[in-house]
């Protein structure tokens, strides 16, 4: 179900965590973290072109106008692009499952003392099953109901987005992105 706070034309159906983060690898091309630019201007022109297709107009009539107005709307920080965060607002994610996880190691020492609590093993590294526990302990902490294979799918994703190396566990590098 989409959320309450989003646009009516973009009430779609949900995205799971795995195919939030196939979009945005869609769209950040270059992988900085951001949509911006050449990017940003795709992302809206494709969207555009789904919102046509729904039979949903706009008040604008120039790209560039509704472009701005989108950007007003969504880019919350007003830098210009779009951060991962902000895309999991506009997009309907199910769960909101990667906010969910930003918000819970959201400062620096929030972050270190999820870090230490979850490398059970102090190998440095934080493996897929201790991964798992942290998320299972998240989405209880946010209340979300999930089953097993939904947690799993959580845990290859996050590992998707930040296991830059490959290797199925987390450095502290990688983490911290």
């Amino acid at each position: 179900m989409a959320s309450p706070q989003q646009a009516p034309h973009l009430h779609l159906a949900e995205l799971t965590a795995s195919q939030f983060l196939d979009v945005w690898r869609h769209f950040d091309a270059d992988g900085n973290g951001y949509i911006e630019g050449k990017e940003l201007e795709n992302f809206f022109q494709e969207l555009e072109s789904a919102r046509k297709g729904a039979g949903v107009g706009s008040k604008c009539d120039s790209l560039g106008e509704k472009m701005k107005e989108f950007m007003h709307k969504y880019d919350k920080n007003a830098d210009g692009k779009i951060e991962m965060a902000e895309l999991a607002q506009i997009l309907p994610t199910e769960e909101n499952f990667l906010l969910c996880f930003r918000q819970h190691v959201g400062s620096s020492s929030e972050f270190m003392e999820a870090w230490r609590r979850y490398d059970t093993d102090r190998s440095g590294y934080i493996e897929a099953n201790e991964l798992k526990g942290f998320l299972s302990d998240l989405l209880k902490k946010a209340n979300r109901p999930y089953d097993e294979p939904k947690l799993q799918e959580y845990t290859q994703t996050i590992l998707r987005m930040f296991d830059t190396n490959g290797d199925g566990k987390l450095g502290l590098s990688e983490m911290s992105r």
